[in-house]
């Protein structure tokens, strides 16, 4: 064994002895290994976005008696939103420049091994950790510190190898992420609005070939809340995802790909009863997206489409789909576009959801929280274009302009007073 000069002149002077030093160098050998096999990345996020026309004031709520992942609603009140279907840029991002969020992240990634173990470890500082909504089941309020990801990563010698994670880990369905720098817009889509984002539980892949790759997991719930339930006992979240990729053998569709997902929240909301609470249909999520490169060179098309159903096409629902086009135009910059159509049940649903969680009505709002008393249901149309431009290296800096429109007719915007709003942002962000 090979000692350090430190550890030689230690023992040259009898303060300890070579064979404690020896035993000693072994004990931090492993401890080492992991130090230095772990990668320290992240990013910082900010933002500057005005919105046209007159702001209206965030809007408040006073919601009680917490049922499972489930708030139900015993008369609290509730003030439109300017904006609608917005997941990290509401009213409070609004007609000012902003701290998103900084993020901290310590890997280790899954090596070649047969038997192979990992972690990784995200955190989130600042105003968007309070959004995510992954505070535990122990806490107590906001403290702008959010567990963004936090799991230990197994590897089998099962076939191809066989991956799990236990812990804080992402969900399996959507197009798009909640890490800004790596959705081709800054601003989250409708869909992503209505989609779960971490669960707290167990998740294993495989890739069975270079084709096809499958994921299943279970969770404790569908919400972000960490070490969640669902509130009824043995009631759990399960999930599947089939992903199906094309091969360097297609040609110019090689990287295409084809995603299913599906996420079972279990018995997760409630109704009234003649005015008692009762447990009611479970909340399903089911997506569906495809991404592929085009001949041209540096174009890309995607598809995506959620449902989000209160009881499987039995209940309140929310629907929505979007279409992407990416264009590279030079090494810098990169044009981004999306366009989205999105439904969901008018002002008399059973449940609505704001953020992460899912709030049981006893009053009268629809899908996206957005206020009843029209006897169509909610529908609206987003079109966003974004220009993304690298000009200072690891720095990322995006200009997106969005418009929403309220195609029922419906004024839902900005206190009720608009059938349409129009944002302008500009984003940076710093990666390392």
């Amino acid at each position: 064994m090979r000692y350090n000069k430190w550890t030689l002149g230690l023992a040259a002077v009898g303060a300890i002895s070579l064979q404690s030093a020896a035993q000693a160098e072994e004990a931090i050998h492993p401890v080492m290994s992991a130090v230095q096999s772990t990668t320290i990345s992240g990013y910082v996020d900010t933002s500057a976005i005005w919105l046209a026309g007159p702001n209206q004031d965030a809007y408040t709520r006073n919601f009680n008696n917490t049922y499972g992942n489930v708030v139900w609603d015993t008369g609290g009140s509730y003030t439109p939103q300017g904006v609608m279907g917005r997941s990290f840029d509401g009213d409070d991002k609004q007609n000012g420049i902003n701290l998103n969020v900084v993020d901290l992240t310590l890997e280790k990634p899954l090596d070649e091994g047969q038997w192979s173990a990992g972690y990784k470890v995200s955190m989130w500082l600042g105003p968007d950790a309070n959004t995510l909504g992954t505070a535990s089941t122990s806490s107590t309020g906001s403290s702008d510190f959010a567990v963004r990801n936090a799991y230990v990563a197994l590897r089998a010698p099962v076939g191809n190898g066989l991956d799990f994670k236990f812990g804080v880990w992402d969900t399996v369905i959507g197009y798009e992420v909640a890490d800004s720098p790596y959705n081709p817009n800054y601003s989250r889509s409708f869909a992503f609005f209505m989609e779960p984002i971490t669960h707290t539980g167990f998740l294993t892949s495989y890739q069975v070939n270079d084709v096809v790759s499958v994921q299943g997991g279970i969770a404790g719930t569908g919400t972000t809340t960490i070490n969640g339930r669902s509130g009824v006992t043995g009631v759990l979240t399960y999930m599947g995802s089939l992903a199906l990729t094309a091969p360097e053998s297609t040609g110019w569709l090689e990287g295409a790909t084809l995603y299913g997902g599906i996420v079972d929240w279990g018995v997760s909301s409630m109704k009234v009863v003649n005015g008692t609470a009762m447990i009611t249909q479970d909340i399903v999520n089911f997506y569906g997206g495809a991404t592929m490169p085009l001949p041209c060179r540096g174009l890309a098309l995607g598809v995506a489409y959620d449902y989000r159903s209160n009881g499987l096409f039995n209940g309140s629902y929310e629907n929505a789909i979007g279409g992407y086009v990416s264009w590279q135009a030079t090494e810098k910059m990169t044009l981004n576009g999306r366009f989205e159509y999105a439904t969901g049940s008018k002002g008399s649903s059973a449940y609505r959801s704001i953020g992460s969680t899912t709030f049981v009505n006893a009053g009268n709002f629809g899908a996206w929280g957005v206020p009843g008393g029209d006897s169509s249901n909610v529908k609206m149309t987003g079109l966003t274009a974004t220009v993304d431009y690298r000009l200072w290296g690891p720095a990322l800096t995006r200009l997106e302009f969005r418009w929403d429109h309220a195609a029922n007719g419906q004024n839902m915007y900005q206190g009720l007073s608009r059938k349409n709003i129009y944002s302008l942002a500009l984003n940076v962000i710093y990666q390392f």
